[in-house]
């Protein structure tokens, strides 16, 4: 029998590339050998697929096979592996047809029962064989409503070894498809049962009390894709803000959406049967490693909470409380957008373009800075904690904003019905998207879509969208005075277009610049 081929996906980090699965069997001492560089994880499929086999009422032939996972030096990890290589065992065997098992992408971890187990990254797994113009893929019946958000691929759903068999035209001698109990969740696997933490939280913007230039900056936030940071005493409503601006933002689009349900696969989420167009929204504890919030894994490397929030939010509150490490390990990817994580073996990169909301309160006891507020913190002890967030951190930040706590007078004026009712989510979104479309208009034939994606230099030189000498006189002077860096009077003018654009104006004004540069140097100078 020659040697029988089939397919299948090694991940690394969101990337996939095809994998060939080839098994040859030959006249020799029993023997089960796995070669192409598996992990210790993949070196356990010959106990699995034996046994499996064996139980769905296909038993592997009592001679040496050797299966080749090709190309040999790309790193494979994991079970995903397991119905792939028992497929080519039974087409080297003749159990199966082999001309059916070559033209298909086999995908799941097998149990010692026989049973298909549903595995993690089925999404850019699919994703990475229909762009590498493969037409079918079979995977497990739990991973099936995931791996059919891949348009232009044939999924073929089984819930067992034998039922992948009889699909291949064998006659295992086991109980029919459909006979075998479903499938538990495979160990390590339970978040894929859970909710989905990075949906959008619930609440509209008309919820908010008072804060009208909390408000404001939120639109402008959302407009222009800027960082915000929020600074205010407790229960003054930071979070409440930080979660209203998801539904600011707009739907996504296909390849995002495909995107950000891609890295919650890889990182274990539900997914449902249609792909979500909301933005995602992130909340990391401050007790969160660097590991965690920008992805890792000696093994498996998995996307971590920024990666996650990629096209939606990451919403850091109680800024100061997170280690300092942590913060500044978010320096690199909101420059570039992207995160690089680097081990012995293997580079694995996620997108990363996600917008910034940090929330602070101005002292350890979380007192304000308005007279009678109770605070005892001496200076320095102030100083000391908001120094926790480092200056390059916040130089890009582009809104710092002071959040005030809600007055009585200001509960009592919404219950005032001659009161001007307070916007609404859907509205401020529509108001979020006209003025995207400005900047899109504004900015076709590049690679950027939103304000904040613009390179400084571009924008003063070949963009051509610097305000002028007279509409950046106060911008030009804070540069002089070193109350801005070069990086941060950048970011002034990106956010003076940003709110050029909800005014509706075709240029920053000197009014646009400055109420950017005060906006920019809010709550923290």
């Amino acid at each position: 029998m020659p040697v029988a081929h089939t397919r299948s996906v090694a991940l690394v980090g969101l990337s996939g590339s095809i994998v060939e699965v080839e098994a040859d069997l030959s006249s020799q001492l029993p023997a089960f050998v796995i070669i192409g560089l598996p992990d210790a994880a993949l070196g356990e499929a010959r106990e699995r697929v034996r046994s499996a086999a064996t139980n769905a009422g296909c038993p592997l032939p009592a001679r040496r096979l050797t299966v080749n996972l090709s190309p040999a030096a790309l790193p494979k990890h994991g079970s995903a592996f397991d119905l792939g290589i028992a497929v080519a065992c039974l087409a080297a065997a003749g159990a199966v047809d082999a001309a059916s098992v070559s033209q298909c992408v086999h995908l799941g971890e097998l149990g010692l029962d026989g049973r298909l187990r549903p595995t993690h990254g089925i999404l850019p797994a699919v994703l990475a064989a229909a762009r590498a113009g493969c037409e079918r893929v079979m995977v497990p019946v739990q991973n099936a409503p995931e791996a059919r958000l891949v348009p232009g691929i044939e999924v073929v759903a089984v819930d067992s070894l034998g039922d992948a068999v009889r699909r291949h035209g064998g006659e295992p001698e086991g109980p029919p498809a459909g006979a075998t109990p479903s499938a538990p969740a495979a160990s390590g696997a339970g978040e894929a049962e859970a909710e989905d933490p990075a949906s959008p939280p619930a609440g509209d913007l008309a919820d908010v009390v008072g804060n009208v230039d909390a408000v404001g900056a939120l639109l402008i936030a959302a407009a222009g894709g800027h960082h915000l940071m929020l600074v205010g005493p407790p229960g003054a409503g930071k979070t409440m803000l930080a979660s209203r601006l998801p539904g600011l933002l707009p739907d996504l689009t296909a390849d995002s959406a495909l995107e950000v349900a891609s890295l919650r696969s890889l990182a274990g989420h539900r997914l449902g049967e249609t792909l979500s167009v909301r933005p995602p929204f992130e909340s990391p504890h401050h007790t969160t490693s660097a590991a965690a919030m920008v992805g890792g894994g000696s093994r498996v490397i998995r996307p971590g909470a920024a990666a996650r929030a990629s096209h939606g939010v990451l919403f850091l509150d109680e800024a100061p409380e997170f280690p300092a490490a942590v913060l500044d390990a978010l320096r690199q990817p909101l420059e570039s957008g992207e995160l690089s994580i680097h081990r012995a073996n293997a580079v694995a990169t996620f997108p990363a373009r996600f917008q910034l909301v940090l929330a602070a309160n101005p002292c350890p006891c979380g007192g304000g800075d308005t007279p009678g507020d109770g605070c005892s913190c001496p200076a320095a002890a102030k100083r000391r904690y908001f120094a926790r967030i480092s200056g390059p951190l916040l130089d890009r930040v582009d809104l710092r904003l002071w959040v005030p706590r809600v007055t009585p007078a200001q509960v009592m004026m919404r219950q005032d019905p001659e009161h001007v009712p307070a916007m609404r989510t859907e509205d401020a979104r529509r108001r979020v998207i006209e003025a995207r479309e400005a900047a899109a208009d504004r900015l076709a034939g590049t690679p950027w879509r939103t304000n904040a994606q613009m390179p400084g230099p571009w924008l003063r030189g070949e963009g051509g969208l610097h305000p002028g000498s007279q509409a950046t006189r106060a911008l030009d002077h804070a540069l002089e005075r070193g109350g801005v860096t070069m990086r941060g009077y950048d970011r002034v003018l990106k956010l003076a277009w940003t709110v050029a654009d909800l005014d509706g104006a075709t240029r920053p004004t000197a009014e646009h610049v400055g109420r950017a540069l005060g906006l920019r140097m809010g709550a923290v100078a």
